[in-house]
């Protein structure tokens, strides 16, 4: 029996259609790809103009026929009750309504129409397909965060059964919470692991330090998938050393879709078939492929509610081999809130300093995970997770090299701690900024 399947549909999702529709998309070349693009475009800006009066009065002025007249709207747009966003003819008992997660620091509830959400699943689905993985069959380990209340925990538990998967915490990732997680994997036949970064990557180095390869004790496995954090290239290593499979990184939102999926060839691609994504200017002007941008992505199914030209939040650059049919996002730099603003007035990705640290204070295993705060324009705070404090030494290190590849003048606290708060999603944020806050 297909369970997967039958719980989408018993939902309302008719996921049989969903994947026939997608099939027919994919089949498009050429012309024949840029006309339906176009088409759904135009026809995803005429709906919510005339049945979306929240959009209505974002897009005064745009003409149909050019897209550079559709005005770019943020998460701060939606800033209000969903009631007052929802399209003529949907209500909240009929629509999938979800929450982000507010990583970006702008939180808000979503929703999508039955047919998108369906349509999500069938490009989730076919992502998956290309490593071996039937949502139906095949069993996941899963790496997520889960409600703490007893209503929403019993929920989620559900929704894994129907979906074959089994959940392990993110919020133990003590060598003791891992000797179970191993135990599981040796019992399981799990073909999959899927789930946030941070916690898979900590299970890997366990498995390091237990000189363990987990497909010698689980033999089913065939791939693993991160997604929600940045996967850096040595922790792409280990994982793939550790586990023994290939590892694959995807990129999502929970308001959007999946976004961008590594394909077999090791090239990030983005969804072209479900969402239009655009790399813009600060000034909202299209980049060039090559170039770095704000990721700005436009739902073109969702009725319920507009996603059009929505600035995601990101910042990535699009691959210059990147075509229509097949955009490849080369890079996704982090959050545009995730900026460090230093004395001299210059500028830095947050996660520069995180990637600076990491290149210092884990080479040794001594360091398991960090995250780091900007507390004042010159001063930042790395709070730690380790097996012994750090020396002065390596405090220094650490020190010189911030210096080093950012600026002179800079005070860097260290603090060790015996956890890392985490969102109450589960995921961990490896850049703070305090400043605004």
């Amino acid at each position: 029996m297909q369970l997967f399947d039958f719980s989408l549909k018993f939902n309302g999702f008719d996921i049989n259609k969903a994947k026939l529709a997608l099939d027919d998309i994919q089949a498009l070349h050429g012309d024949e790809f840029e006309d339906y693009l176009n088409n759904k475009r135009q026809e995803i800006v005429a709906f919510h103009l005339q049945y979306n009066s929240f959009y209505k009065s974002l897009g005064k002025n745009i003409s149909l026929n050019d897209w550079d007249s559709v005005p770019v709207m943020t998460k701060r747009h939606l800033q209000q009750p969903l009631e007052q966003r929802l399209s003529n003819g949907y209500t909240k008992d009929a629509v999938y309504v979800n929450k982000t997660s507010g990583s970006s620091g702008d939180p808000f509830i979503f929703a999508k129409d039955k047919w998108c959400h369906a349509l999500t699943w069938a490009e989730i689905m076919n992502r998956f397909s290309w490593y071996g993985i039937d949502f139906n069959t095949s069993k996941q380990a899963r790496f997520y965060g889960i409600p703490l209340d007893k209503k929403g925990y019993y929920k989620e538990r559900l929704k894994d059964w129907f979906s074959n998967r089994f959940r392990f915490s993110v919020f133990d990732l003590s060598d003791n919470a891992f000797e179970r997680v191993l135990a599981k994997f040796k019992s399981t036949s799990f073909d999959y692991i899927n789930g946030y970064t941070s916690p898979i990557v900590q299970f890997a180095k366990y498995l390091k330090r237990e000189r363990v390869i987990l497909k010698s004790v689980c033999p089913t496995l065939k791939v693993c998938i991160v997604t929600s954090e940045m996967l850096f290239d040595e922790d792409k290593t280990l994982l793939e050393t550790q586990f023994g499979v290939p590892v694959v990184n995807e990129y999502g939102a929970s308001e959007l879709d999946l976004i961008a999926f590594q394909n077999p060839d090791d090239q990030w691609l983005v969804n072209h078939e479900t969402l239009y994504v655009e790399i813009l200017d600060d000034d909202d002007n299209v980049l060039p492929y090559g170039q770095e941008g704000r990721i700005v992505i436009t739902s073109l199914y969702n009725k319920a509610h507009p996603f059009i030209r929505y600035d995601i939040g990101d910042v990535g650059v699009l691959s210059k081999e990147s075509m229509l049919q097949k955009p490849i996002l080369k890079k996704l730099i982090g959050r545009t809130n995730d900026i460090a603003i230093l004395p001299s007035g210059k500028t830095a990705a947050g996660l520069t300093f995180y990637y600076i640290t990491k290149s210092v204070i884990e080479n040794d295993g001594n360091v398991s995970e960090f995250v780091i705060e900007q507390l004042a324009i010159d001063t930042f705070k790395i709070k730690y997770v380790s097996r012994r404090i750090l020396t002065l030494n390596e405090e220094t290190v650490v020190k010189q090299e911030m210096e080093r590849y950012l600026e002179p003048n800079i005070s860097i606290d260290f603090e060790r701690v015996k956890i890392l708060k985490r969102t109450k999603a589960g995921k961990l944020k490896q850049f703070v900024s305090k400043l605004n806050s």
